[in-house]
This record gives structure tokens, sequence and C-alpha cells, in this order.
């Protein structure tokens, strides 16, 4: 079983004919995902070489193929339009790739999906996979295999990492979700760790924090109350000098709040495991799953 994506996702790609979008379209296909449409403005009534149709909107797209999931390759001053016009359109499911939405235009975009039934993941984040199900984003397809640990992170590379490890220990994965470390982002560890306690399927979990924020201490103290299974943890930026940029806008350490070591107590003393360095991630997976 899987979360979030599946077998039956329909997908729309908006901005598939640009280069990030026609290029991960042709991946995400070659993997077996379901792309049925695609959508640039001033296109519609086209379709790619690989034939799939070009939709002004994504109303007209998801009426035209019933889609249900959305993901975004539209560059930064359009992204928040293009997340609320599938939100306009009612998909289940939203994914945006997209790097470098200004903060306010993200702030715009969580108000106005207040009280709709779209679920928002990024932005600037990977993406979501299901191995052998489905791959909505830019992550490398060949490096998972189905199985039962689930993966949220907020750090893109370290999520190929965490996954590479796992497969070579011959551990599967369920569901693997970069949920970006954007400031403002759709769904954090706790919404994710929801739908992972209710997945019969995924046994473990391997949750990939940063400095910054303080939603690894959210997720930890929901967790020590919520969840059962065991959860991995690392936490990126450790060596980070306090108040420095650290790549993503979300890393940042201010008022002596978000640091790696408030997040590695909060962890700890809510009893997850929490891995010293990223190359022990799958160690100690292998080691929860046998106890």
């Amino acid at each position: 079983m899987s979360i979030l994506v599946d077998n039956h996702t329909r997908l729309i790609v908006q901005g598939i004919t640009g280069g990030e979008g026609s290029f991960h379209t042709q991946q995400m296909v070659e993997y077996g995902t379901q792309v049925v449409a695609g959508v640039t403005p001033g296109k519609g009534g086209q379709k790619t070489e690989a034939g799939i149709p070009i939709f002004n909107t994504v109303a007209d797209a998801k009426a035209g193929t019933n889609a249900n999931t959305s993901v975004i390759f539209v560059p930064p001053p359009f992204a928040a339009d293009a997340i609320m016009e599938a939100v306009d359109a009612d998909l289940d499911l939203v994914i945006c790739i997209t790097e470098g939405i200004p903060v306010k235009d993200m702030v715009m975009v969580k108000t106005y999906m207040r009280g709709r039934k779209t679920r928002l993941i990024g932005p600037n984040c990977p993406g979501v996979i299901s191995p052998g199900m489905a791959k909505i984003g830019i992550m490398p397809g060949f490096i998972h295999q189905a199985g039962n640990v689930g993966v949220i992170s907020r750090s893109g590379t370290l999520t190929y990492e965490a996954v590479h490890q796992l497969t070579t220990r011959g551990i599967g994965q369920s569901t693997c979700i970069g949920i970006g470390g954007d400031p403002v982002n759709g769904t954090n560890f706790i919404d994710l760790l929801k739908l992972f306690k209710d997945d019969p399927d995924t046994d473990a979990v391997v949750l990939i924090g940063e400095i910054g924020g303080n939603a690894e201490e959210e997720a930890a103290a929901w967790a020590q109350a919520n969840f059962k299974k065991p959860i991995v943890s690392f936490i990126a930026g450790q060596t980070a000098p306090p108040g420095r940029r650290m790549g993503h806008a979300g890393a940042i350490i201010s008022g002596g709040k978000g640091t790696a070591a408030d997040k590695i107590k909060a962890l700890r003393d809510a009893g997850i495991i929490v891995s010293d360095s990223p190359a022990t991630i799958g160690e100690l997976i292998e080691k929860a799953l046998k106890n």
C-alpha cells in the first residue's frame, strides 16, 4: 500500500512544454506514471511528442482526462497562480517542484487553500514516489524499490541518500515524500505521519529534518503521543554557524530556536532514534525493523 500516489493517480503536468517540465515528464512516463495531460496557456489543442494532450487550463485538463493530481514545473513568478489554479480545479493533490517562490506568495496560497480539499506538497521539493506505482517529481526512480518504510524529508539530496541506503540493504519503501525546505509549505511532517500511521503496509519511517523553524520539534511531540511505529531521524545542518542562511530559505536559526541541538534533543526525548550521520540511516532502520 502507499500514501498520496499510486496506480490510480492520473497526472497533469503544469508547464509541460518548458525545459524542466518536458524532461521530467518523459522520466515520469518511463517510470510508469499515468501522465494524462499537460497545461501550457496558449498551447491548448496541441500534443507533446509522446502524444500527451495539452490544455490551456487545469480545469480543462481535468474535465478532458479525469485527472486527480498535478505537478508544477512553472517559473517562480507564476507558480503561486499555478497552485491556486489547481486548487480551483478541485484536484486531490498538487505537487509543486518550483524553487524560489517568494514567501509572501506562499502565504497568499496557504490562505487561499483554507477549507479546500486539495493537498499541496512543496514548493521547492523533489516530489513524491510510491515505488513501482507512480513517480511524480524529479527524484531518480531507479534507486527506489517497493517495501514497508516511509520516508519524509525536508532535504531533497538526503532523501536520495537515505533511499539508496535502504534499497542497498534490501529494504523497500512504501512512499517517499520530499516536503521542501521553504518556511511556508503545504504539508508538514505531522500531516504525513498521520497518513503513515494509518497505512498498514508502512512499518517504520525515516524522517529527515534540517535546521530552522520548529517543524521537527512539533513532529517529535506529536509522534510521542500518537505514533507507535519506529522512526529514524537525521537533522541536517549540525555544523552550520548560527544566523547564516544555508541554502533553503527555511534553514535559518533565529532567536535561539531551530538549532540542530534543539531538534535532536526533542526527537530523542520523544523516543525517536536519531542518527548522528546520514551514513547510518539505513543501518538504524534495519535494526529498528528487527526489534
